[in-house]
């Protein structure tokens, strides 16, 4: 299972989404970035047209096609809008995979300041409580490679949608990184 299928899995499961629901979570996940086949510019969109195509022609419920297009079509922090329970668990899914094994460039020499960030961080964790109605994301940061400002100058949008996200759910979202609480 790829690590977004995973974490929309247990986003789900923990909030007591049915079997079919967590399933449809699960697909749109495994989908969710097949858009940067075509250019990682507007991928969500390109991307909820290919899972279009591919889903409709393997039959699926036109409203179960409409959900999992519909939350690949939002993920993008750019235009992205958490409509439904699996496109703000596909959004906080997709936002919080960030991470050392990412970085496909092996000369830190050659970084930009997104494989900085990604390779910067060497730990990730996600955990929902829900008797205290929150999200939380522990971040561990080894600043050798990236600053925390780095890592905000890049992926503020990403983190105000997660809040969103987290809202549609009817949790709050926490931020944690290296121990200090951000959000």
């Amino acid at each position: 299972m790829t690590k977004a299928a995973h974490t929309v899995k247990y986003i789900l499961s923990a909030l007591d989404y049915s079997e079919r629901e967590v399933e449809l979570g699960c697909i749109a996940a495994y989908m969710h970035d097949i858009g940067n086949l075509v250019n990682r510019v507007d991928h969500s969109q390109s991307g909820a047209i290919m899972a279009f195509r591919i889903l409709d022609k393997l039959g699926m419920d036109a409203e179960e096609l409409a959900t999992v297009v519909t939350a690949i079509g939002n993920h993008d922090e750019g235009t992205g809008v958490p409509v439904s329970p699996i496109a703000a668990a596909l959004i906080l899914a997709d936002k919080s995979d960030v991470r050392r094994s990412r970085v496909r460039n092996d000369d830190v020499s050659t970084f930009d300041i997104h494989d900085r960030v990604n390779f910067s961080v060497t730990d990730t964790a996600l955990a929902i409580d829900k008797e205290a109605k929150t999200i939380t994301l522990n971040m561990t940061i080894d600043t050798n490679y990236s600053s925390v400002t780095d890592y905000f100058e890049i992926f503020l949008g990403r983190m105000i949608l997660c809040r969103k996200a987290a809202q549609a759910l009817g949790l709050s979202f926490v931020f944690f990184i290296n121990g200090q609480q951000l959000m």
